[in-house]
Order: structure tokens, then sequence, then C-alpha cells
């Protein structure tokens, strides 16, 4: 049986077809590698960060002051607890040659009260007749 000139004519066409098509699916497949991704991932990221670094120089050139001073109040905040301990022992170096410590304070016991006169219901006549005269 032959084919006619028609049906080969197709049949070329669908082999094209299919070879066209999975060369698609390969590439897809190389382009959807993870290692691929990644690694396109990660040349995104380098660039952006070197995006990002080279536009905080340029303003860091365009406003010193104000990058000093933000620069400044970052050391300050991470570095408080060593500067709040320099700061209190200069303050102590400072007040203790000019002025005296002050006294800690003692605690003083409660001291007992005197007597009290009793109440006048809890009173005997006697004392009752005392008081009155």
């Amino acid at each position: 049986m032959t084919d006619s000139p028609k049906v080969v004519a197709a049949r070329i066409e669908v082999a094209k077809r299919r070879a066209a098509l999975l060369g698609t699916a390969h590439e897809l497949q190389a382009r959807l590698a993870p290692s691929t991704l990644a690694s396109e991932a990660w040349d995104k990221a380098k660039n952006k960060g070197a995006d990002l670094a080279e536009g905080a120089v340029d303003a860091a050139r365009a406003r010193p002051v104000a990058v000093g001073g933000i620069a400044a109040a970052i050391a300050m905040f991470l570095a408080r607890e060593p500067l709040k301990d320099a700061a209190s022992k200069l303050y102590g170096a400072m007040t203790s040659s000019s002025e005296t410590k002050p006294r800690k304070r003692t605690s003083k016991k409660m001291e007992t009260p005197t007597a009290l006169p009793a109440p006048a219901a809890t009173r005997t006549a006697t004392e009752q007749t005392e008081n009155v005269q």
C-alpha cells in the first residue's frame, strides 16, 4: 500500500512539529531545573545588592553629615550599655572628688511607744478619781 502524496506530506509535517515540541520541552526542562533557578536567583540578588550599595554610597557622598549622624546614632544604640557604664563611672569620679559621698541610710528599728493612759472605760474607779482631782 502506497500512501498518497498528501499523507506523506502530513507525516513529514507531524515529524517536524513533534521534533519542535520535544525541543521546546527539553529547553523548558533545562530552564526550570533547580540548579538553573538557584543560579539565576543568586545572580539577581547579587546585582540588586550591588545596586543598593551603589545607591547608598551615592547618598553618603551627597549628604555626609546626615550619614555621619545616623552612623553615630546606630553606634550609640549598639553600645548603649558600655556608654552608660562609662558615663556613670565618670560622674562618680567627678562627684567623689568635689563632694562627699552620701551616707547610706541605716534602717532604724521602731521604738516602742511609751505607755499611754488607758481609755476611761477600762480604768478603775480609783484611777478615774485621781485624774479628776
